[in-house]
């Protein structure tokens, strides 16, 4: 068995595949040597880099469709709920609010706290803008206008460009939308200007030091391509579906051929490699026996793949946030995603159970003025700031 060509001991846990062997990948220490080379000790780190990030991706694709069908089943009835209960607490305050036997401060207080929650709820609910229109010292489209012109304002100075005057300034998503566009341009632009430099820089004549920079990076390319085609070549050969006689072998080595294919595509070295393992096509021997310069190019391989997963890790990451409203610069996991949903559906109970029954107790105004009690209003900031128990 050569070594060269058949990189031994090569296996970890890859939640995405089928696996029936179930060794552990790494160079292991050798009787004959004191220690690990360097190269050796990078190898044996990226595979557990890689085994990380996969774990990760593994967890996120378990958990989105659970956390999903909590948060649609679950989570947004609740939220709906709380939502016509919140409405009906409006209306509810602002018939209570003329009333008799109301003193003055708590009629300011029952002013804040009406604000507040008609805002909330303003952009979904004509007849909770008007409430607010009624309690706040300015109206509700004002306001909104004045928010979406301070963010076009600081976007424009952020961009340095003209947003123009068509954007829809009552609506916030055509103005992030038109940033957004203005954004993809300037990095269009920046690229082909980077594109003339580098056509630019070619065109002159380059240095032997830059010629024979070029010829190696080159050839590191060369042997990388040559490491995965030696091995993929050897896969295929031993697992061609056409050579296969009896139907049954012939349908597992059709699926295994799949893997093969699917892994040589997408450039993955160690899928291949944990593919051999899996068909002991080679052993710990043969991986402990690696070349120092075959390392060098398996470890730029492995390399790519840690920075590949990063970056998968990072779009799934981001879909969620964007999908579910988490904060962007939240630590988040699927595990913490998974408490925050449950503590949101339990706080949320809480405040449905809260909101039945003040909306029961405040029919009798002893109960409100009881409650009122314990409203407390912030100084404005400019505006009230209301923290009251539902």
């Amino acid at each position: 068995m050569d070594p060269l060509s058949l990189p031994a001991g090569l296996c970890v846990q890859f939640p995405f595949m089928a696996r029936t062997n179930h060794q552990s990948v790494s160079i292991a220490h050798d009787h004959n040597r004191a220690a690990l080379s360097k190269g050796q000790k990078t190898f044996n780190s990226l595979i557990k880099q890689i085994e990380k990030r996969r774990l990760r991706l593994s967890a996120w694709e378990t958990v989105t469709p659970t956390f999903q069908q909590r948060y649609v089943n679950e989570y947004r009835p609740l939220e709906e709920t709380e939502a016509d209960l919140q409405v009906r607490m409006v209306h509810c305050l602002d018939r209570a609010y003329e009333q008799k036997g109301l003193t003055k401060a708590e009629r300011s207080k029952m002013a804040a706290v009406i604000t507040d929650l008609a805002g909330n709820l303003a952009g979904e609910d004509d007849s909770m803008k008007a409430i607010y229109d009624k309690y706040s010292e300015t109206d509700y489209d004002s306001e909104t206008a004045a928010d979406i012109d301070g963010i076009r304002s600081m976007l424009e100075a952020v961009l340095g460009v003209d947003l123009g005057d068509d954007v829809d300034m009552s609506s916030p998503d055509d103005l992030l939308q038109r940033a957004q566009a203005h954004m993809q341009q300037q990095q269009a632009e920046a690229a082909a200007q980077t594109a003339k430099r580098e056509a630019r820089s070619a065109q002159r004549k380059k240095s032997p030091r830059q010629l024979a920079a070029e010829a190696r990076a080159k050839e590191e390319q060369a042997q990388i391509s040559l490491s995965i085609r030696e091995i993929y070549r050897k896969l295929a050969s031993a697992l061609h579906p056409d050579r296969e006689t009896d139907p049954q072998e012939r349908e597992r080595k059709t699926r295994l051929m799949q893997r093969v294919n699917e892994a040589y595509n997408k450039n993955n070295l160690l899928q291949l490699l944990e593919l051999q393992l899996e068909l002991e096509h080679i052993d710990q021997h043969s991986i402990n026996q690696l070349s120092e310069d075959r390392l060098k190019h398996y470890n730029k391989i492995l390399k790519d793949q840690v920075h590949e997963l990063d970056q998968q890790i990072l779009h799934v990451e981001s879909a969620f946030r964007h999908s579910y409203g988490f904060d962007p610069f939240e630590n988040l996991s699927p595990e913490i995603a998974l408490r925050a949903l449950a503590a949101d559906i339990k706080n949320t109970q809480a405040s449905i159970r809260d909101l039945e029954r003040d909306l029961t107790d405040f029919e009798d105004i002893k109960n409100l003025k009881l409650w009122l009690k314990t409203v407390r209003i912030a100084p404005p900031e400019p505006d009230f700031d209301v923290t009251f128990p539902f």
